[in-house]
C-alpha cells in the first residue's frame, strides 16, 4: 500500500495532542503550571507519598520529564520531597490547595472536550488506544 505524508498516523495523533495541549495551556495559564504538572499533582492527590519513579511509570512519562516537572513543582512549594537516593514525594499543603482549585478547571476542560467529541468520539478514542497498545 502506498501512503501519503498527510496520512501519517503519528503526525495526526501528535497534531491532536497539540490541539488538546493548547486548550489545557489556555485554561492553566493563570496557575503557572503545565498539563503534565497538573497530572502529577492529581496523581499525588490519589497516591499520597510515593517514590518519584512510580509517578512516571503510572503516568507513562519519561524519567527526565518527571524529574524536571517535579523539580519545578517543588521549587514552587507544591511538593514535599525526601532526600533519599530514590526520593519520595507528596503534596505540600500548598499543593493540596492548588489541586482543590484545579479540579473545577479540569472539569471545565473535560466538559469542553466531551462536548466537542461526544460519546461516539470518546468511544473511538478508547478503541484506537486499545488497538495500538
Amino acid at each position: 500500500m502506498k501512503y501519503e505524508f498527510q496520512d501519517c498516523i503519528g503526525s495526526r495523533l501528535r497534531q491532536m495532542s497539540r490541539i488538546v495541549d493548547n486548550m489545557f495551556r489556555g485554561y492553566l495559564q493563570d496557575f503557572d503550571i503545565t498539563e503534565n504538572q497538573m497530572t502529577i499533582l492529581f496523581a499525588l492527590k490519589k497516591l499520597g507519598e510515593v517514590e518519584q519513579g512510580v509517578v512516571g511509570q503510572l503516568l507513562s512519562l519519561e524519567r527526565s520529564t518527571v524529574s524536571r516537572n517535579i523539580s519545578m513543582l517543588y521549587k514552587k512549594g507544591y511538593l514535599l520531597k525526601s532526600d533519599a537516593y530514590r526520593p519520595h514525594i507528596s503534596l505540600s499543603p500548598e499543593g493540596a490547595a492548588l489541586v482543590t482549585k484545579l479540579v473545577p478547571v479540569w472539569e471545565d476542560i473535560m466538559s469542553n472536550l466531551y462536548d466537542k467529541l461526544g460519546e461516539s468520539g470518546l468511544a473511538y478514542l478508547k478503541e484506537i488506544e486499545l488497538k495500538i497498545k
